[in-house]
């Protein structure tokens, strides 16, 4: 039998609130077993993502993530959260651990008590015309603006920009329309809260809705960054599970701060 230390954080909690952030489990693995192996795991896990390292010494690991359906091409939340269960366990011996990845290097170091701080590429968008079966999903009316963003976990990317933090707080998506459409979506707007708000759909990825998304944070950091002519912003992540981080654009990299806290850990036995 096989036994894999494994371990759910969540990231970019809410504070000290509890059941806040976006939960991750984080397997350590010798080696990668077959696909199906890892695919099995998230699966059984069932959280939006699960990460799989393999050591690679001198603090880099080499790192992939899986939804419960498919891999992706970045995950902001699970690299987070691996980086925070690494420098926990003690396996970091300088201050930053860095992760080989499909994306490049990607690097998370401490930042204070329970906060760390990440390094990811920005994700390009480019303006659009909105999908006319996400505005019927989302059931909001039309967005004020709507960009194509590039693929990273699979399907179809749309940003949609709306008029307030209210419109995005009260969504309810038909989420098996916007699953038929093939497109996960980023909802955002200025906030109250914070300097913008979001939410992000991804059903066409096996994530019904992602609580605070790494990922998309690298497209909203550029755009609000850009309308706000600030390059760093505070930002809320909202809907059932709340969770806040800061964003700081710097050239095509988006650096992502926020708290990262252990909910459990154990191992897989398979």
């Amino acid at each position: 039998m096989n036994r894999i230390p494994y371990a759910e954080l969540h990231a970019f909690a809410d504070g000290d609130a509890p059941f806040t952030g976006n939960p991750a489990g984080v397997c350590l693995l010798e080696r990668y077993p077959r696909d199906d192996v890892l695919l099995g795991i998230a699966s059984s896990n069932n959280l939006s993502e699960t990460a799989f390292l393999v050591s690679q010494g001198g603090d880099r690991w080499h790192l992939r993530w899986f939804t419960p359906t498919v891999e992706v091409a970045l995950c902001g939340h699970a690299t987070f959260a691996s980086g925070a269960w690494a420098f926990e366990k003690g396996r970091v011996a300088g201050d930053t651990a860095v992760f080989e990845t499909k994306s490049g290097d990607l690097s998370v170091r401490q930042a204070g008590k329970n906060r760390f701080a990440m390094d990811l590429p920005v994700i390009p968008f480019s303006p659009a015309d909105p999908n006319p079966i996400v505005v019927e999903a989302l059931s909001a009316g039309d967005p004020v603006e709507t960009m194509n963003v590039n693929r990273v976990h699979g399907a179809d990317y749309q940003m949609m920009v709306f008029a307030d933090e209210k419109t995005i707080l009260d969504m309810s998506p038909d989420k098996s329309l916007l699953k038929s459409a093939f497109t996960n979506v980023i909802v955002t707007a200025r906030g109250t809260s914070a300097d913008f708000v979001s939410r992000f759909f991804a059903p066409a990825s096996g994530v019904a809705e992602d609580p605070v998304t790494g990922s998309a944070h690298c497209t909203l950091a550029p755009y609000w960054c850009g309308k706000l002519e600030r390059p760093e912003l505070s930002a809320r992540q909202i809907g059932p599970r709340p969770g806040a981080l800061e964003v700081k654009l710097a050239g095509d990299r988006v650096l992502l701060t926020g708290r990262a806290t252990c909910y459990l850990e154990g191992e897989i036995r398979l």
